[in-house]
């Protein structure tokens, strides 16, 4: 009898259902991490993809705003949150390709992070403080040129996208600028407009409103083409620099080890709200565009951007803490 009761248990697991995790994911929030503070780029699209993920979901996506050390302590915090998809990150080009390169980060890109997708590529702005007396790209060189050492650049963190740009200005254009960092785009766009500092390199998003408002001066932009939400300002192809061409990118990623199944159901949904109508134009006014691809080519996307970024900080002479 024992043996027949054997027989018919495994003949039972043979035949029903095998059911995966990822069969009915999620079944609680998920926690979507922005490694910057609330009101800059990372954090702006991180809300409207999120918002669209969980009505695709039926199931809330909690944004954690984890500011510091240039997307870093936020991007360490999903590779060391358990494997299950129930917490992810959109992080950016700095936190995920650029800071490893420059800094002892608690986590390795490739190997503690599972890529889940290519979210959006945002273009860099160079902009000016009100105060500063240069209206183009030719004059702030000029100006730069004239005061060496004098003229400060902020960024969103040491080792942000938006540091490398003011690193490859200085590098390109032969001139002395003094990096200044800050814990994100937000608090850097503050004190440009307090005339605590004279420029920066920043995302669009960020600055669109305040170029707008008057409050900041566009000098030129990173991007192949003109942006349609600032149409007036040249490239910085177009003002003599076409070495200076810099997008910012932000990506989404899980923790190492999470289930293929979890990783392919973030994906298909991410880019289902990424095609949204409604996401795709509420980014387009705020100059960003959207991207989603496959988890491979997001993979193979940030291995180039890793070699590309380390070059830039080795030909500069950046001094890091590796």
């Amino acid at each position: 009898m024992r043996r027949r009761g054997t027989l018919l248990l495994s003949l039972a697991l043979l035949i029903s259902p095998v059911v995966s995790p990822a069969d009915d994911f999620p079944i609680k929030p998920i926690r979507l991490i922005v490694p910057f503070p609330a009101g800059g780029p990372n954090d702006i699209i991180a809300r409207v993809v999120g918002q669209r993920m969980s009505e695709l979901f039926k199931q809330t996506v909690v944004i954690d705003n984890r500011g510091g050390q240039g997307g870093v302590l936020g991007t360490d915090a999903v590779a060391k949150a358990a494997p299950d998809g129930y917490t992810i990150a959109i992080s950016s080009a700095g936190a995920l390709a650029i800071s490893p390169s420059m800094e002892r980060v608690a986590y390795d890109t490739l190997q503690d992070l599972a890529p889940v997708t290519l979210v959006a590529t945002v273009p860099e702005m160079l902009v000016v403080a009100p105060d500063v007396p240069v209206k183009d790209m030719a004059g702030l060189i000029a100006l730069a040129k004239s005061k060496p050492g004098r003229l400060n650049f902020a960024s969103s963190g040491p080792g942000s996208l938006p540091h490398l740009a003011g690193e490859l200005l200085h590098l390109t254009a032969g001139i002395d600028i003094v990096h200044v960092p800050y814990r994100g785009a937000a608090p850097a766009v503050n004190d440009l407009i307090g005339q605590q500092v004279q420029m920066a390199f920043l995302d669009l998003p960020v600055l669109l409103p305040q170029i707008k408002a008057g409050s900041l001066r566009p000098i030129a932009i990173g991007s192949e083409l003109r942006a349609p939400t600032a149409p007036d300002v040249p490239t910085l192809a177009e003002a003599g620099y076409p070495a200076l061409r810099i997008e910012n990118w932000y990506g989404m990623v899980a923790p190492k080890g999470t289930p293929d199944a979890i990783i392919a159901t973030l994906n298909r949904v991410a880019r289902e709200a990424m095609a949204d109508p409604t996401v795709k134009a509420k980014l387009a006014d705020q100059g960003a565009a959207l991207a989603g691809d496959s988890p491979e080519h997001f993979r193979s996307f940030i291995e180039a951007e890793i070699k590309r970024w380390a070059g830039v900080i080795k030909d500069a002479g950046i001094e890091t803490a590796k």
